[in-house]
């Protein structure tokens, strides 16, 4: 067989195509660890979505932090807004029989402790039982606050922007205390700090 550049751009694509196919397979999307992926597939993902119950507009980027105030694992009720007025706040809504969201704690934990008082604060949104969570905590645990809600068509995640309710869902909201980015699926090893700058 003769060797011409058609055969040549030919094997290369299909080569080409081949590996991105495997690297989508293997990884993910790619695309979705950017900004502008993150922003595709929210915004395709809350297009699926039941409207929401009236009175509730999710947050979209650029948009103040709703209010939420919401028990923690005490009972004593956390207001994120006035608790973390001024400082960087990443937000995870997670809860225990969601195994995405099991995975990527234990990274969270680690972001957290590195962040100290002065950087990101990291909190939990369990939309679980107490019993659930207090049992989970009990086998996996995490040093992070975490605070409480029931899971339902107008839950704090749905505030937030999770008009669909997929699991995880993390949200940072900027010192300013405007959302400055919203991610749907579980951070990958290592993928915290850079989504956070």
């Amino acid at each position: 067989m003769k060797v011409t550049t058609p055969r040549v751009i030919a094997v290369a694509v299909v080569a080409g195509g081949l590996g991105l196919a495997a690297s989508v397979w293997f990884n993910g999307n790619p695309m979705w660890r950017t900004q502008v992926g993150e922003r595709a597939l929210h915004a395709a993902t809350n297009a699926t979505a039941p409207a929401p119950p009236a009175g509730v507009t999710p947050a979209a980027i650029g948009d103040p932090m709703p209010a939420i105030a919401l028990p923690g694992l005490d009972g004593a009720v956390v207001d994120l807004r006035t608790r973390y007025a001024g400082k960087r706040l990443l937000i995870n809504v997670w809860a225990s029989w969601c195994g995405p969201c099991i995975e990527e704690m234990p990274e969270l934990d680690r972001f957290a402790m590195a962040q100290g008082e002065d950087g990101v604060q990291v909190i939990g949104l369990a939309l679980d039982t107490p019993e659930g969570v207090h049992d989970f905590i009990a086998k996996i645990p995490v040093r992070y606050p975490i605070v409480l809600d029931t899971p339902g068509p107008a839950d704090a995640s749905v505030w937030l922007g999770n008009a669909k309710g997929v699991l995880p869902y993390t949200v940072l909201v900027d010192a300013d205390g405007r959302i400055a980015r919203q991610k749907i699926g579980p951070f990958t090893h290592g993928e915290i700090s850079g989504w956070v700058d």
